[in-house]
């Protein structure tokens, strides 16, 4: 068993336009001030990292590493979700996440394409050179807008989504094998990859990739209604990467999982701050343990009420009284006694 790393804080809700907001220097202070140990870095500003910089000069790197520890705080792991989005966009949601790509590939999804599956790259070997060894991701997605079975799917339809995902990735992943790098997906509402039979499905067509894992975000599955503490049990060998989200489902009879389109704070299902929510997160800790995870325990900040500085604040205590010293013996170990062979013989009446 291995004691869980943390408190760690992912960046993406927090990076602004204001200090301490703004700026590497600023936001790791910020983070260590609020009782962090890491940090899980967005790679698409950078103002927090310049992945073509990073790529090109051990400097660079150095002063970014240096200037996180300086303030208090490790790099835990990079993070390619928006470029991850961007490898496999189904043409309904084009517009919606052009936002998430430069100028110069906008209105292009071939273009788009190519640049995402460029940054996503770079940031496995940026990985490398920071002496990281996994990477937070989206799966993107192509089947998503055909999740509910009406109108009729065409027949081979679900599966031809698949066939390329897996055919997009499968080069990214080799690469992440070469550079000792595990790509770990968020399970994810809006993935093709947004639960267990679905990442089942990807891994079969990429041969059991050893470096095709999972950031478990339990949230997420709360919000399916999927038992995310047995997703654990079935799971433990391929999650890597782990999430501290809380959330809640209080289905009416007016709305359920679905929402009825309705704003964040008005759904059925929402995500809420660490504590405020549903998630049993002591059974969490204590499986991810018993399982030997050996990642951070980083909390992600999206809740529909409280504010964000409130939220990091709150969240970091708890995931400090959440996590497990592990126990370097056995607790029965006082009544142990010496081996003898000829008593162990007549206790069994042999």
């Amino acid at each position: 068993m291995h004691t869980i790393k943390g408190p760690a804080l992912f960046l993406a809700q927090f990076i602004g336009g204001n200090a301490p907001f703004d700026t590497w220097d600023g936001i790791t202070r910020w983070a260590s001030e609020c009782g962090y140990a890491g940090v899980q870095v967005p790679t698409n500003d950078p103002r927090m990292l310049d992945l073509d910089r990073a790529l090109e000069s051990r400097d660079y790197r150095d002063e970014f590493l240096g200037v996180a520890r300086q303030n208090g705080v490790e790099v835990t792991e990079l993070s390619t979700h928006l470029q991850g989005q961007l490898v496999a966009v189904h043409p309904a949601y084009d517009a919606g996440f052009d936002a998430f790509a430069p100028d110069s590939v906008r209105g292009n999804p071939s273009a788009r394409q190519k640049w995402a599956v460029d940054q996503v790259s770079k940031a496995i070997r940026v990985s490398r050179l920071l002496g990281l060894d996994r990477m937070a991701t989206f799966s993107g997605a192509l089947a998503w807008p055909y999740l509910y079975p009406w109108p009729q799917r065409a027949p081979g339809l679900i599966e031809t989504a698949f066939d390329t995902l897996a055919a997009r990735w499968s080069p990214l992943l080799d690469l992440a094998e070469d550079q000792g790098v595990d790509i770990c997906y968020e399970i994810h509402p809006g993935e093709d990859l947004h639960d267990g039979v679905t990442f089942e499905m990807f891994l079969d067509r990429v041969g059991g990739h050893a470096r095709a894992n999972m950031l478990y975000d339990p949230s997420h599955y709360l919000l399916q209604q999927l038992d995310y503490l047995q997703n654990i049990d079935i799971y433990h060998d391929r999650i890597r990467m782990f999430h501290v989200k809380d959330a809640e489902f209080r289905p009416t009879g007016r709305q359920g999982v679905y929402g009825g389109y309705q704003s964040w704070v008005d759904r059925a299902g929402r995500f809420r701050s660490p504590g405020d929510g549903q998630v049993d997160f002591k059974a969490v800790f204590s499986k991810l343990t018993q399982y030997g995870f050996d990642g951070w325990a980083v909390v992600e900040w999206e809740c529909a009420l409280k504010h964000p500085e409130d939220g990091a604040r709150e969240g970091a205590a708890f995931v400090r009284d959440h996590i497990i010293r592990v126990t370097p013996h056995a607790f029965d170990d006082f009544a142990a006694s010496h081996v003898d062979h000829a008593a162990l013989e007549k206790a069994l009446g042999l």
